[in-house]
């Protein structure tokens, strides 16, 4: 669009900028003359585009004056502020309404299934917490199941999150998403390129998986069944250069076909958080600020036990051990067996037996 006025250009990627990618290609690549009929010489229905082209100068001010009154601005790759490696990909949005402040340095997507197990969004709270202490931006699209546990990770942490939404401004998906929504923004961004209010359809979300994919340089699926959305993701992140890891988990398990499947395919195996940090060249925190046993002592060197007999030797609730057991089973210094009891990994240094 480099013969259109700038003013032209950036009105017509508000109007059109989720109209779909056959247009969005279109637009893209008309050099000079009126856009509109650059668009329409296309192959694109005149009618299609009527109401837009009449819009044009009516109902810009106004889409950005309500968009503005719900706290969002409109960017495109002109104005700045726009991610600099979305810029970049195959097919990016022509603009992005923007609510809170994108993050600059590393980035990940932790992506994954809405109905995640509780292992999932265990997995991904960890990881986005460990993610957001250790400097990096978590990236997700606000879903429910991993994408909320990811968000919040990276909000317990401290860090920074940013929310790719299927919707409008103004129109939280899912609604009761809300509170997350508002931490989101806070702490990060919340990025669409849908008109204010714009409801959730079914084709916006494949839409959206690929800002996810295009905004990072790493992304990890947690957990996904075999024709999940976050599958589509990870091939538009294959698609773009990324670095693509999955989360292995049981055979046995739906929710596991897709990180499994993955895994086949080619991509890189994430076994906890470490994995993670050394991608994008990142410290995470020390080892539990610090402590030589951070089970303490409730799990001897030599013995195997229940996460019973270990919450009770600590002294902690159940729900806390458990995380904290998911952690250091991740870090590949204790081992669960099928049995569900806990060990100390070869070479860790335990509490004293009998304790």
């Amino acid at each position: 669009m480099e013969g259109i006025p700038m003013e032209a250009r950036q009105r017509l990627a508000l109007l059109l900028g989720g109209a779909g990618r056959r247009v969005r290609r279109m637009v893209a690549a008309a050099e000079d003359g009126d856009p509109f009929e650059r668009v329409v010489a296309g192959g694109v229905p005149p009618g299609s585009l009527a109401a837009a082209r009449r819009a044009l100068d009516q109902e810009v001010p106004a889409v950005l004056e309500r968009a503005a009154s719900r706290g969002w601005r409109w960017v495109t790759p002109e104005t700045g502020g726009y991610p600099e490696l979305l810029a970049g990909t195959a097919d990016p949005p022509l603009g992005l309404f923007v609510a809170g402040e994108l993050p600059s340095g590393p980035a990940v997507a932790i992506v994954g299934s809405r109905r995640a197990t509780a292992y999932g969004r265990q997995v991904a709270e960890l990881l986005g917490r460990e993610a957001a202490a250790a400097g990096a931006t978590v990236v997700s699209g606000m879903a429910r199941g991993v994408d909320a546990a990811a968000h919040r990770g990276a909000l317990a942490a401290g860090g920074p999150t940013v929310a790719v939404w299927g919707t409008g401004p103004g129109r939280v998906y899912p609604a009761e998403h809300g509170r997350l929504a508002e931490e989101i923004r806070s702490a990060g961004a919340l990025i669409s390129e849908y008109l204010p209010g714009t409801p959730p359809r079914r084709h916006h979300f494949p839409e959206r998986n690929r800002i996810i994919a295009g905004m990072v340089p790493v992304l990890v699926v947690v957990e996904a069944a075999a024709r999940s959305g976050a599958l589509v993701t990870a091939r538009l992140a294959l698609d773009e250069g990324r670095e693509v890891f999955a989360v292995p988990g049981s055979i046995l398990s739906e929710a596991s076909v897709g990180p499994n499947t993955l895994l086949r395919l080619g991509a890189r195996p994430l076994l906890g958080p470490r994995d993670l940090l050394e991608e994008l060249a990142l410290t995470g925190r020390e080892r539990r600020s610090g402590e030589e046993d951070p089970l303490g002592g409730a799990l001897p060197a030599g013995e195997s036990r229940p996460v019973e007999e270990i919450a009770e030797a600590m002294g902690r609730p159940l729900p806390e051990v458990l995380e904290l057991l998911l952690e250091l089973e991740m870090e590949g210094r204790i081992v669960r067996a099928p049995d569900g009891r806990y060990s100390l990994a070869a070479g860790e240094i335990g509490g004293t037996a009998g304790q």
